[in-house]
């Protein structure tokens, strides 16, 4: 009983984790305005044929939805989208939807134990059911609901790449395919999805037949009730006019294989758009099709170039300068090769300027470099509760020289900056390690590490011998750095090309320079002469440098003595 209890607490607790605090009112009103903007979009894409928001947007959206669904109304059945209520055509057999799945392995799973397996591109339109009778085509009917859809037949005759006879006269042929916008030479690496399934989308809702209908092309998925076998079915399809099904598809045995061919699709020029690519096996009878029951085929899209997330809790670091900068907590995602989990604002001001809360959505890209950045909000909870903001007055470039608790986060950038490679270079020395050294409680102000011994240091708990000697040695290499790299490392603001120029190699003829002799080096105007002057001569400044010369003085004494 014990047993069951302690794994009760720890189901309770991961689930609480991924459920929002809130109170069941703020769920409920949270709830009814993002369902609601669901509606909108699903009416707009299912009843007049309008995109008004990404795939992925949307698809992350309804996934926040269903969370919420989990978290404050177990009970209820999961959210569907509103497929379009005025098709009145049944469709002779049903259009079952295809799942996806995540990555490659995800995929292999799906394909472990599975024979006679296909894959093509995963055209991006609109999908349409052909039905032929006696090699006439009698019908063409929208998607719709997956059951019904719209009558789309006198459309259908003005599109040219739809045969409206085939050489299949075997009775009924029900084929269902995807209409797309005919592309020359389309790369989706480089154009991405050019906004295609909207053009298709909106051509067909129009009442009237327009010369676009010329430009849509066609690409069949799915023969039910056609041939067994793979090769006998594409090679009927071929002869009945449908040559593109033939041309792009693939046999595989394994996820490497449907990798190779998805990666050399995303480059390669295609004649439609595609956002993936989907694996087929062999189906079952028409007859027993349902929407959303389709064990047979799954879609492995495309990465997108941005990705929708959650701010799971918003962090304000403060760096060596005192600028204090607005850092987002997200729910992981995966974005390239790369997973996310934070992503970096900047200032403060555009923090504000953005407007983000936590439990707002937002949507993230690769900058330059492989950096994720944060492009925009996608979806912004009702209640805005804004997080504690530290006093950007407190902070300054010459704060938290020593270190106290409200100096923790600007004294460790300092600390992370003054070993840096380009600083004092101390190699092997991370944010983590400054931070035990922090804790320890043996640091008090941005040099007092240089006086730690090695018995110290390797009392620090959670120390190891190894890693303790490592610090130390690293702290000794740092005193054989020239002066210049000690000037910056106190934060002197002096640029880079003055620091090559300066010839001082000394505190004392550092502090005596003048206005006018700071102005001789290259970088550094009147105004700039002056900040560098008052930075030096402020208190914690001048008592870091008295400090740093009596140690050197004590260390040349000590050697001194040791001769």
């Amino acid at each position: 009983m014990r047993n069951i209890m302690i794994i009760l607490i720890l189901w309770c607790a991961v689930a609480q984790g991924q459920c929002p605090v809130w109170t069941p009112v703020r769920a409920e009103r949270e709830m009814t305005i993002l369902a609601k903007q669901l509606s909108d979009w699903d009416r707009a894409y299912y009843q007049q044929g309008i995109s008004k928001v990404e795939d992925d947007r949307y698809d992350a959206l309804e996934k926040k939805y269903q969370a919420w669904q989990r978290c404050f109304r177990p009970q209820s059945g999961m959210r569907q989208p509103e497929w379009s209520t005025s098709g009145k055509e049944l469709h002779p057999v049903a259009h079952v939807g295809v799942k996806k799945v995540a990555d490659k392995q995800a995929l292999a799973r799906w394909m472990a134990g599975k024979t006679s397996l296909w894959v093509q591109p995963k055209v991006d339109g609109v999908a349409i059911t052909l039905h032929y009778r006696q090699g006439k085509l009698l019908r063409a009917i929208s998607r719709g609901d997956g059951l019904r859809g719209e009558d789309w037949t006198e459309k259908v005759r003005h599109i040219p790449a739809i045969p409206q006879q085939i050489p299949l006269n075997s009775g009924s042929v029900v084929l269902q395919g995807e209409l797309f916008l005919m592309m020359n030479d389309h790369q989706q690496a480089v154009a991405g999805g050019v906004n295609a399934r909207a053009v298709v989308a909106g051509t067909m809702r129009r009442r009237e037949a327009t010369e676009m209908l010329q430009r849509l092309g066609i690409f069949v998925w799915a023969w039910p009730g056609g041939p067994e076998q793979m090769t006998q079915r594409l090679a009927q399809l071929k002869n009945a006019g449908f040559s593109l099904t033939t041309d792009w598809s693939r046999q595989v045995a394994s996820a490497d294989e449907v990798a190779d061919w998805r990666e050399r699709w995303f480059h390669q020029p295609l004649p439609f758009v595609t956002d993936g690519v989907v694996i087929h096996s062999p189906t079952s009878a028409g007859v027993y099709w349902q929407p959303g029951d389709n064990a047979w085929s799954v879609a492995w899209k495309y990465s997108p170039p941005t990705v929708s997330t959650e701010v799971r809790s918003i962090d304000f670091p403060t760096g060596r300068t005192g600028k204090i900068s607005a850092v987002l907590n997200l729910v992981p995602v995966q974005l390239d090769d790369k997973r996310v989990s934070r992503v970096s604002l900047g200032s403060l001001r555009r923090w504000q300027a953005a407007d983000i809360v936590p439990g707002d959505q937002v949507s993230i890209s690769l900058a330059g470099q492989g950096i994720p950045r944060m492009d925009e909000v996608v979806w912004r909870v009702a209640d805005r509760q804004l997080p504690l903001i530290p006093d950007a007055t407190e902070f300054n470039t010459l704060s938290c020289l020593t270190y106290t608790a409200a100096c923790r986060e600007q004294f460790l950038s300092r600390l992370v900056w003054l070993s840096s490679k380009a600083v004092l270079s101390m190699s092997g020395i991370s944010r983590a390690r400054w931070q035990q050294l922090m804790q320890s409680g043996q640091l008090s102000h941005l040099f007092s590490w240089l006086s730690l011994t090695r018995e110290q240091i390797g009392g620090i708990k959670g120390m190891t011998e190894v890693r303790a000697e490592q610090l130390y040695h690293q702290f000794s290499l740092s005193q054989q750095q020239p002066f210049k790299r000690w000037v910056k490392a106190t934060g002197v603001p002096v640029p880079e090309s003055a620091l090559n120029a300066m010839t001082d190699d000394n505190w004392q003829t550092l502090l005596a320079r003048d206005k006018a002799a700071w102005q001789k080096l290259p970088g550094i105007g009147q105004k700039l002469a002056g900040q560098i002057i008052a930075f030096l001569h402020h208190p914690q400044v001048q008592a870091l440098i008295a400090w740093s010369e009596h140690y050197q003085e004590n260390k040349l004494n000590d050697r001194h003595a040791g001769n």
